[in-house]
């Protein structure tokens, strides 16, 4: 069996991994909000003011950092006013985007914040640039954020919450390409220019200003946002899916696939690295000092959805591969930290790569879930340079890298390994030159996530089938780590040596 050999540089640092980039999406669609998150305060399922507990302990132990919300395409549609005061007198409204259902509005902006405060996270609001007015987005900023003498800051009192919030994160509109108007690039720079302007900070409040950045490789979108807009924000967006098929009409099931499926899946999402590197190319152009940050705020998986569910309620299973794709795409945006400061996964429950699955009471956790907590330890953490010959993995003409890996050391000195080999048929042998280290003493403990398949997934019958495990893999000789990966597996080792 191949070796592959590379090494760890331990004292080469490359910068911070923001805990940011760790961070989550909510949009009203399907049953994320609804079931998934709110239950309301009168459901039998356990629930603190309405969210569910089992949930909100989930995502406290993933130490959550950011969540977006409302969307997504629901954003641009969303009239944040409809969303507060006595909930039996809040408007009904259909979801045209989202499977035509009807929402009572019952999760509004009291909700989220409250939801946020439970998972001591940051909140991401997006605006509504699409079917919004200037002053509606005003408005919100000074209801969430304005302590002093105001219309806004009177209703948000007059609506049970006194002091006003902290809110450092709000998205200017959202795929004001698609969805979110069809605008042409040069139309929603200058709409973009507008609405931020009126987007103020209050009373010690600092507003993180988004804008909307471009879809998958449409790199004039960014180029004339940097040129037009670029000063005026802080951050700009991209969006890309993982989707294995070419066809949006039939993007391939989220269960029983083959390995060209496998495959396939993987090789479109390591096209990341590519989008990144591109886009920040451009922004390098009009911004060389890195001011401003590049969030991919949707990114994951998008299959079909599971038989005999809604189709617009985007529900699909997690399997093993879902977990690969969310450990290489972890690694890619370690490697643009300088430029990626904030990536949000769509989405946390029961939609796409949901790291949560919900059925009435029930619930259970997904193998994208548990690469989340494994990978928390990069969280804030310094990233530090590894190279490696990461072999190829072939299939008909087309190859891939066998394993991909990143590296960091944490506040208390401790090194972490991870490591993702994308072979679903073979193990990966790697080993490792460590420099930079007194290895005297050291100790190594690990984990790993594996598939007995190639579409192995928790159920609720059996919601264990995919979780991590002790992983002893692994040796340490003359200032070399060698491990035996699993095939088609996740794994995360810490090092506890001197500098």
């Amino acid at each position: 069996m191949v070796t592959f050999k590379g090494v760890l540089n331990a004292d080469t640092g490359k910068g911070t991994i923001s805990r940011f980039i760790y961070g989550h999406f909510s949009e009203h669609l399907g049953r994320c909000i609804y079931e998934g998150i709110w239950v309301g305060e009168d459901s039998s399922i356990p629930n603190t003011n309405g969210i569910r507990n089992d949930v909100v302990k989930a995502l406290k132990q993933i130490k959550i950092p950011v969540l977006r919300w409302p969307g997504g395409c629901f954003a641009d549609e969303y009239h944040w006013k409809d969303g507060i005061g006595p909930k039996e007198g809040r408007k009904r409204m259909i979801n045209t985007h989202w499977g035509g259902v009807v929402e009572n509005n019952h999760f509004g902006t009291h909700e989220f914040m409250e939801l946020c405060a439970q998972l001591g996270c940051e909140p991401y609001i997006n605006g509504n640039v699409g079917s919004g007015t200037v002053q509606e987005m005003s408005e919100w900023v000074e209801y969430l954020t304005f302590g002093g003498v105001s219309p806004m800051a009177e209703l948000r009192v007059q609506n049970g919450h006194k002091e006003p919030w902290s809110v450092t994160y709000f998205g200017v509109g959202n795929e004001n390409w698609g969805c979110g108007g069809n605008m042409r690039p040069e139309y929603y720079a200058d709409l973009y220019r507008r609405y931020q302007t009126y987007v103020r900070n209050y009373d010690g409040n600092k507003i993180h200003r988004i804008a909307c950045g471009p879809n998958v490789d449409d790199y004039n979108w960014t180029e004339v946002l940097m040129r037009e807009a670029g000063p005026y924000m802080d951050s700009l967006t991209l969006h890309y899916y993982t989707v294995p098929n070419d066809g949006w009409q039939d993007k391939g099931p989220a269960t029983g696939f083959d390995e060209k499926a496998w495959f396939a899946t993987l090789k479109k999402a390591l096209r990341m690295d590519e989008l990144i590197t591109r886009h920040s190319t451009i922004m390098d152009k009009y911004d060389p000092q890195q001011r401003v940050g590049l969030i991919v705020d949707e990114w994951g998986t998008w299959y079909d959805v599971e038989p005999g569910t809604t189709p617009g309620f985007l529900y699909q299973q997690n399997t093993i591969r879902d977990a690969l794709v969310a450990g290489l795409t972890l690694n890619i945006f370690h490697k643009h930290s300088a430029r990626v400061r904030m990536a949000n996964i769509a989405q946390t429950v029961n939609v796409l790569q949901a790291v949560i699955l919900t059925e009435g009471e029930k619930m259970i956790l997904t193998p994208t879930y548990h690469v989340f907590d494994m990978y928390k330890v990069h969280q804030d953490a310094e990233l530090l340079e590894l190279s490696l010959d990461a072999g190829s993995y072939k299939l008909d003409d087309s190859d891939i890298p066998a394993v991909t890996a990143t590296a960091s050391r944490d506040a208390e000195g401790l090194i972490h390994i991870s490591f993702c080999n994308l072979q679903h048929h073979a193990e990966a042998r790697v080993a490792l030159d460590l420099r930079g280290l007194n290895l005297e003493g050291a100790a190594i403990t690990g984990s790993t996530l594996a598939g007995n398949k190639i579409d192995a997934h928790n159920t609720f019958e059996q919601p264990d089938s995919v979780v991590p495990r002790p992983y002893e893999g692994f040796g340490l000789e003359d200032g070399k780590l060698t491990v035996a990966l699993p095939a088609m597996s996740v794994t995360t080792l810490e090092l506890a040596a001197k500098a």
